[in-house]
């Protein structure tokens, strides 16, 4: 309800703040009968408050026909200053832009934390030409281009790091609080501010492509006005208006007294009813944005709570998407010989895989950086990369094998029984083993994973005492998924999945009546976040096309909040249907009263407009509501 930006087409909190006051100021003259002006104070209330409402009324039916709140708002504002009820006329116009205001409050209130993102487009950029430097609009940088940023400047496109050292606080993109150190290789996002040190880069991703539009275009298709039950009270508003008109009619011909069906016509404008489902959807959608997720779909929170299973992906959902080395065996094939010592073992794996593509091989090389050292004590040569099997080469003067069995097998290096059962069992868990030999001798294995997020099993608890059922549907094989699955106590487990057999999931479990929620990372999971009754994605670390395909993202793919996101899709429909049964007895209670002459014009406006007053605060409550337990 926006009526003053129809008015003179002069808008804004500001402005219906300083109509409110003025008109307010002339309802206490005119209550007390002080009436410096030739005429009744309370008409300042009638031109400020109450010509923009008769304005929309007549806007709406004349383009639209469309029967709402405001006609029977006008209707019952003309009636009152036809019977001299220039006070009464006045109160309703002025409470009922107080509603309004109250109404733009919450929204803009529920609003704020994620329309902030749009203010944080970087306007230019920094593109290097040679030693050249030209600042030029952030749009017009292409892919490809070198771009420097300085400290305290925003990043203005997703890139990678070419030269120099820094910390970024991602705290825009990721939620993060503390900055986060970033040096040559690694990834930025545009959005993100540059603290301390300046540096190069190379742009990957431009315009509407980057990371901040990405979040912009999510921000802008918000609405709370595609919500299914929003329609149902508008469509019953409307009925509400004929029966109040009937009703007022019926009345005066029964009664002769006009004035009882000015009142009805006052105390039975569904403005609290209309006002019941929007308020508490952008409220809700206000909430979830706090705590990192940005709804794209304006039923989505309606849908997500007559849920009764979710379906997870594993690699990037529940797990953080990048192998570690969890275990350095050595073993000696003589028992005459010791082991290599397990930090040697790996320093050598790492040294052989510094010159490795595959992605087995650059993990060992990051987790060998991140927990032992950043330098790698050999430098290797003879490097050969084996397709299928593993990699070759020679470090500190010792011929260093590392892949699979078969490459082993191939260089007629034999693995003996005991490192055999224990790498099976590390193969049950779900892991990937390099086999490792030293001099032409097998010299132990290392085991690498896709480690859980900590937050994980307290997220899969939490989703059950919510009443909900968690699925893992993924595309890894049978050991890795039931590993996960019996590590996070979960029962139903789909794995080895193509997109799909995803989909044909969600489907037979829809044609049952079982309605999904699915959370996925993955281009591969994109049509099942589509198919699903509620798609969630991961927003940092998921693909543009499953973020596009999702209903709501997760932004800073926190993912200990969905339980809040499950009891608060609950919370929000057990507010909106209180708010609808308060606003529709509250009506039928009003017109009989006013129908026995108990309730006249102003006392009418008051107990009308309280109820919508109470029903913008009832909403605004989910703003900061938060609950541990069920639903």
């Amino acid at each position: 309800m926006k009526r003053l930006e129809q008015f003179l087409e002069w808008g804004g909190i500001k402005k219906e703040i300083t109509f409110l006051v003025l008109s307010g100021i002339a309802l206490i003259l005119s209550i007390f009968h002080w009436h410096p002006l030739p005429f009744d104070p309370a008409w300042i209330a009638i031109l400020l408050c109450g010509i923009p409402i008769i304005l929309e009324a007549v806007i709406g039916l004349v383009t639209a026909f469309d029967i709402k709140a405001d006609v029977l708002v006008s209707i019952a504002l003309i009636a009152s200053i036809g019977i001299r009820e220039d006070f009464a006329a006045g109160e309703v116009a002025f409470i009922m832009q107080l509603g309004a205001l109250l109404e733009d409050l919450t929204v803009a209130r529920a609003r704020a934390g994620i329309e902030k993102l749009v203010h944080l487009t970087p306007r230019t950029a920094r593109v290097l030409t040679g030693e050249k430097e030209t600042v030029l609009p952030a749009e017009q940088v292409k892919i490809g281009d070198r771009i420097r940023v300085l400290p305290g400047e925003t990043v203005p496109v997703d890139g990678t790091i070419l030269s120099g050292q820094t910390s970024i606080n991602q705290a825009v993109m990721t939620g993060e609080s503390l900055p986060v150190d970033k040096s040559i290789g690694d990834s930025v996002l545009s959005g993100t501010v540059n603290q301390f040190g300046a540096f190069d880069m190379k742009a990957s991703k431009v315009g509407e492509d980057s990371s901040i539009q990405r979040m912009i275009r999510l921000v802008q298709s918000a609405d709370a006005g595609k919500a299914k039950i929003v329609g149902f009270a508008d469509r019953f508003a409307t009925w509400v208006v004929v029966i109040a008109l009937a009703a007022a009619v019926l009345t005066g011909i029964v009664t002769r007294e006009l004035i009882r069906s000015v009142t009805i016509l006052v105390v039975f404008c569904p403005c609290a009813l209309v006002l019941a489902t929007p308020t508490a959807i952008m409220a809700a959608i206000g909430n979830a944005t706090k705590h990192g997720f940005l709804v794209r779909e304006g039923d989505a929170l309606e849908r997500l709570a007559s849920v009764s299973k979710i379906t997870f992906d594993k690699t990037g959902t529940l797990t953080h998407g990048a192998l570690q080395v969890t275990e350095v065996r050595p073993f000696s094939d003589s028992s005459k010989d010791a082991a290599i010592p397990s930090e040697e073992l790996f320093a050598l794996a790492a040294a052989a895989e510094s010159r490795s593509e595959h992605p087995i091989g650059k993990a060992v090389v990051r987790c060998y950086r991140d927990s032992v050292s950043k330098n790698l004590p050999f430098s290797p040569s003879q490097f050969q990369m084996l397709p299928g099997k593993g990699v070759s080469a020679c470090v500190g003067g010792k011929e260093i094998l590392a892949g699979n069995a078969r490459l082993l097998e191939s260089r007629k290096v034999s693995i003996p029984s005991a490192a055999m059962a224990a790498a099976s069992r590390a193969l049950e868990d779900g892991c990937t083993l390099i086999y490792m030999a030293v001099g032409g001798t097998f010299a132990g294995y290392l085991a690498l994973s896709d480690t859980l997020r900590p937050e994980a099993a307290s997220m899969i608890a939490q989703v059950k005492e919510a009443g909900v059922t968690p699925v893992l549907l993924t595309g890894d094989h049978k050991n890795a998924a039931s590993h996960i699955a019996d590590t996070l106590s979960i029962t139903e487990v789909q794995s080895e999945c193509l997109p799909e057999d995803k989909l044909n999931y969600i489907d037979v479990c829809q044609k049952k009546n079982q309605l999904i929620c699915m959370i996925g990372d993955g281009i591969n999971d994109a049509p099942a976040l589509k198919k699903a009754h509620v798609g969630i994605a991961m927003g940092g670390i998921g693909s543009d096309i499953a973020v596009d395909a999702a209903d709501i993202a997760l932004v800073n793919d926190d993912i200990k909040e969905i339980p809040h996101l499950l009891r608060l899709s609950g919370k929000m429909m057990t507010t909106i249907k209180w708010n609808l049964a308060f606003s529709m007895t509250l009506n039928f209670i009003a017109i009989l009263l006013a129908m026995t002459g108990l309730l006249n014009p102003v006392v009418g406006a008051l107990v009308h407009n309280a109820g919508s007053v109470f029903v913008i605060i009832h909403s605004a409550f989910l703003l900061t509501w938060r609950k541990k337990g069920k639903r």
